[in-house]
């Protein structure tokens, strides 16, 4: 049958449309738009010459392929045309395989992507669900869930116990969700990875205004995505969970929590699921006289916008990553900052960190299909598995004082140049400034222009410990006294002490502090413990991926492996179900072992990611594609389970 003709209103805005398209086109990242291209037609000569995209710089998003403006052009018309039938119904795109979906970005990268990546490419893309298809609840017999905590991962668990059709409760500490992107509220705070990777697979944020979202529009993207799923409903703010305790007669959690009045009460749970991740309680460090400084104190993570900084002498203690976006974001407010520096920082470049994503951009982002879904898998391909290989200690490497193997030392070279450049006059800051360590042996931060503000002469750096604080007088080690009139905290969390302050008890009457110590969480693929029944942790010990990529997406793995645990207690009719004490062992072994082989085991630094003992708590030795596929099915027999018992009749 043709074509209806459309009336005219509808013809001018057809028209208007699509030249709203060819005109956000000029704004296109090319190596992304060949492969929405070849996507649309079908057509693989896009991918082919004069049409492959070329290499581009390091880190860069490399808009133009290296192609030439007549060849970018032609592409740009060709996809222009190719939306405009698509949106006709004229187009009706298959989806690529899993193979098709990594020779494609193969293509784009202009470099390998093993086809081993494809499915769980695809499920970044959207192709493959990561969702679990829930056996039916028996009625009566739908479990009780509590979720402690309503920031990013208990968001994601949210999200996915709801469209399962299950009932759960959120308990909250804070007046609000959010968790870490709503306590901190200091200047600069942002990402540190790619804005287009912080967001859920299931629900890509197209909005995003700047490549690194500064702190605001990602509690935005949070609190749009509690809205649309209607989770606040679920939550109780205000709402601290003290302790809980597993109760093995009647097979429930109880959990004890204090609300805002101050009141003490108990819920009830079959299962409980931890979400507080690593970053929700400020880490503040016992130097003697802290309480006396008279003036404005705060931690970052307790950041008071109300206290104007115009005109004060600021001093900030820390250098990592708060203390890198802080800093640079406040020193033409202030008259003067003192940074007390503990340890120095690698901080690597990025081209896109302060720059705004253009209105033509977003427009294709939101309204050509694929382009969004493209953009997204390129960040998290050069965002994650492809830096892991160079964290790996070659123990034939010959200078294992400054780098760990070949590729470790390049980076080291390239970001040793670049500290120097940043420098610029100021070259005798650099031993100030350059780390005596392996690139990445610590977190790798990116530089919002750290190294400039250093070298300003408003700025001091200080590179020794604060022993003691008199009054408004900040003292180091050496005796050293500097004045301030603001004292701000830039020490982070207690990322070590996993669940601090609840005390969570299981079958034995052992506390997870009992099992795990003050500093030394252990947990199976960071998600369960054994003698603690239906207890699962999202973002638990040994889940950060150091190699780079967001917390999103291990996150992602997480909750689908605990849905399917939640699907196996309804599925066979169980009480319970717990790991097997080998099974948590034998994985725990193998994952040290991988770490005694990666940078974070490395001597030469301090490091959150190590306990006292020298242990790695926080870091992943695995690669994404390994945490994946470790993660991808629930396996029945390394649990123990308990079968549903009869109810006891008089």
């Amino acid at each position: 049958m043709p074509h209806q003709i459309p009336p005219p209103a509808e013809q001018n805005e057809r028209t208007d449309e699509n030249e709203r398209l060819r005109e956000a086109l000029a704004d296109a990242n090319i190596p992304t738009l060949v492969l929405v291209l070849a996507q649309l037609t079908g057509d693989k000569s896009w991918l082919e010459e004069p049409y492959r995209p070329q290499r581009g710089k390091p880190l860069d998003d490399n808009d133009s392929g290296g192609l030439t403006p007549e060849i970018q052009q032609k592409i740009r018309d060709a996809a222009a045309d190719a939306v405009i039938a698509y949106r006709a119904g004229d187009l009706h795109p298959a989806n690529p395989t899993p193979d098709e979906v990594a020779r494609m970005l193969s293509v784009a990268l202009v470099e390998s992507v093993p086809e081993s990546y494809g499915p769980l490419l695809s499920e970044e893309m959207g192709l493959i669900s990561r969702d679990v298809d829930l056996p039916p609840v028996v009625e009566g017999r739908a479990p009780r869930i509590v979720i402690i905590g309503s920031g990013l991962s208990g968001l994601c668990t949210a999200i996915k116990l709801r469209s399962a059709g299950l009932d759960f409760t959120i308990l909250e500490k804070d007046p609000d969700l959010g968790g870490t992107w709503l306590e901190n509220v200091y200047p600069g705070c942002g990402v540190d990875t790619p804005s287009h990777l912080y967001s859920f697979s299931f629900e890509p944020n197209t909005k995003w205004s700047r490549y690194f979202a500064k702190r605001g529009e990602v509690f935005e993207y949070l609190s749009r995505l509690a809205d649309e799923h209607d989770v606040r409903r679920h939550i109780r703010f205000r709402t601290e969970v003290v302790r809980a305790d597993y109760d093995v007669e009647a097979a429930v959690w109880r959990v004890e929590i204090h609300d805002e009045h101050g009141s003490t009460s108990t819920l009830e749970t079959d299962i409980l699921i931890s979400a507080v991740g690593m970053v929700n309680r400020p880490s503040v460090p016992p130097i003697p006289g802290l309480d006396t400084f008279p003036g404005p104190f705060m931690h970052t993570a307790e950041w008071d916008p109300n206290v104007d900084l115009s005109g004060k002498h600021v001093a900030v203690i820390g250098t990592g990553a708060s203390a890198m976006q802080l800093v640079p974001s406040i020193a033409d407010e202030v008259e003067k900052v003192t940074v007390f520096q503990r340890s120095k920082q690698w901080a690597l470049p990025h081209p896109n960190y302060h720059r705004n994503v253009a209105p033509g951009t977003e427009y294709l982002l939101e309204n050509v299909p694929f382009y969004g879904a493209w953009y997204r898998l390129r960040a998290f391909w050069n965002f994650s598995d492809r830096l892991h290989p160079s964290l790996q200690i070659d123990p034939s490497w010959p200078h294992p004082e400054r780098s760990i193997n070949a590729d470790n030392e390049r980076h080291r070279i390239f970001l040793t140049k670049y500290i120097e450049s940043e420098l610029g006059d100021r070259q005798d800051l650099l031993d100030a400034c350059l780390p005596d360590y392996p690139p990445y042996g610590k977190r790798p931060l990116l530089d919002n222009g750290w190294f400039r503000t250093v070298r300003r002469d408003d700025v001091d750096l200080v590179t020794e410990a604060v022993a003691e604080v008199r009054g408004n007088t900040i003292v180091t080690a050496s005796g050293g006294e500097y004045q301030a009139d603001v004292l701000v905290l830039a020490t982070g969390f207690k990322t070590l002490q996993f669940l601090w302050p609840m005390e969570i008890r299981g079958t034995s009457g052992q506390t997870l502090r009992d099992q795990w110590g003050k500093d030394d969480a252990r947990a199976y693929l960071g998600v369960t413990v054994p003698d603690f029944p239906n207890f699962f942790i999202v973002n638990g010990p040994n889940t950060n991926a150091g190699h780079g990529g967001s917390a999103v997406i291990a996150t992602e793995f997480q909750v689908r492996y605990i849905m399917q645990a939640i699907g196996h207690l309804i599925a066979n009719d169980l009480e319970s179900t717990e790991v097997r004490e080998e099974v948590f062992r034998e994985y725990n072994e193998d994952l040290d072992e991988a770490l005694s082989r990666s940078i974070w085991s490395h001597q030469g630094m301090t490091t959150y990611y190590r306990n006292d003992a020298g242990r790695i708590v926080i870091s992943s030795p695995w690669k994404y594609i390994d945490y994946w596929q470790r993660t991808l099915e629930f396996d029945r027999s390394d649990y123990v389970d308990e079968p549903r018992r009869a109810a006891v009749t008089v």
